[in-house]
Formats: structure tokens, sequence, C-alpha cells
């Protein structure tokens, strides 16, 4: 029996030094004040995974809280820049130049105005469209072809609202359940995206 349990261990170690693959990183601004507010969906998406993955985002390394989890037989690192929002391509790229990750493996989680709290949409590539956030990844990366998955937060209350007041602001309790809700969705549509069913958890998920 003690030559099984060897084997064991031997494959666990060798699956364990396996190459990192992907990079999964939801966005925020570190800090208590910027706790649950709408700017910050990406934090508690990325929390969320990692809770169902039985880890833990507390390294502190890339400008960023940091963590590693197993996802579909994929080794990915967990993410959360703690650079502010407007600077968070400086954390990206520095991880993904220190792996060699390429764009297209780097999945990012943000919230999105567009979107009702609770509804989310999926996408292969693109433009900022006004967030910060990823105008910073694309412009560090110099590539926009990175997936993403954006998290509705509300949409302003009048168009003259200010913008950054509305992200800034903390997510009502209504809308912070519903989109909580959706997080079991989210981390479903990471396993079929970090297996190459990108169209598929478009088509399933992004409602």
């Amino acid at each position: 029996m003690s030559n099984i349990f060897d084997l064991f261990k031997k494959i666990e170690k060798k699956d364990d030094n396996s190459p990192l693959s992907h990079i999964i990183v939801g966005l925020g601004n570190p800090g208590a004040e910027y706790e649950k507010t709408r700017h910050n969906a990406g934090y508690l998406a990325i929390d969320s995974i990692a809770e169902r993955c039985g880890v833990k985002i507390d390294r502190v390394k890339f400008h960023a809280l940091i963590g590693e989890a197993r996802i579909c037989e994929h080794r990915v690192l967990l993410m959360k820049p703690t650079t502010y929002m407007n600077n968070s391509g400086v954390a990206v790229s520095e991880a993904a130049s220190f792996y060699k990750i390429p764009p297209e493996n780097i999945i990012v989680l943000h919230d999105e105005i567009s979107f009702e709290p609770g509804a989310f949409r999926i996408r292969r590539k693109g433009s900022a469209g006004g967030h910060n956030g990823l105008k910073s990844i694309i412009e560090h990366l110099g590539s926009d072809a990175f997936p993403r998955i954006k998290l509705g937060v509300g949409k302003k209350p009048t168009p003259e609202y200010d913008l950054a007041a509305w992200v800034l602001g903390k997510l009502p309790k209504e809308a912070a359940d519903a989109l909580s809700a959706r997080f079991g969705d989210v981390f479903s549509s990471l396993e079929l995206i970090l297996t190459d069913k990108i169209e598929e958890a478009m088509n399933k998920y992004s409602k």
C-alpha cells in the first residue's frame, strides 16, 4: 500500500509543477473604502472563484494579490491588481511577461454599467468601451485580444449623473445579491472558456 501512496504523491508533485496556462483577473480598487462598490465587481467575482477552488488570493506579487488554482486541469493564476483601476495593466502585463502568457489566455472580469445586476456578457476581445481598467490593460499588453466577462452593476439613474460617483458607489443589497447569484454561472463559463469553448459560453451564459 505504501508504494501506491508514494505513486500518488509523485503524480501530485508533477501536477503541481505543470506550466501555468492562464491568468484570470478581477478588476477593482484596493482598500476598505472601495469594498462592495460597483467598480469592484471583478474583485467580488474573483473572490467567489477562489472560494469555489478552495484557495486564497493573499500573496503579494506583480503589484497585485494573487493565488493559484486548478480549473478544468488548467493551472491558473487568480489576480486582483492593487494598482487602482486606472493602472490595472501594470499588474497584468508584469504577470503575463513573467509567465509568458499570451493575451488570449488572460481572462478579465470587470464591472459593466450597461447591464443590470445579475446580467453578464462574455466577449472574446474588443475595445475598452470607456472602461479605464480595460484601457490600461490594452495599453500595457499592446493588444485587445483577451477575453473578458462584463458583470452588470446597473445603469446610471440619469445620463447627467457623475460616472465616477456611480461606479464608486456601494452596490445596494438587492443589486449585490443579484450579482453574486450569477457567480456560479460565471465559474461555469470560465470552465468552458478554459477548454476552448468560448462560443458555447457566450451562447449559454451571456444574458
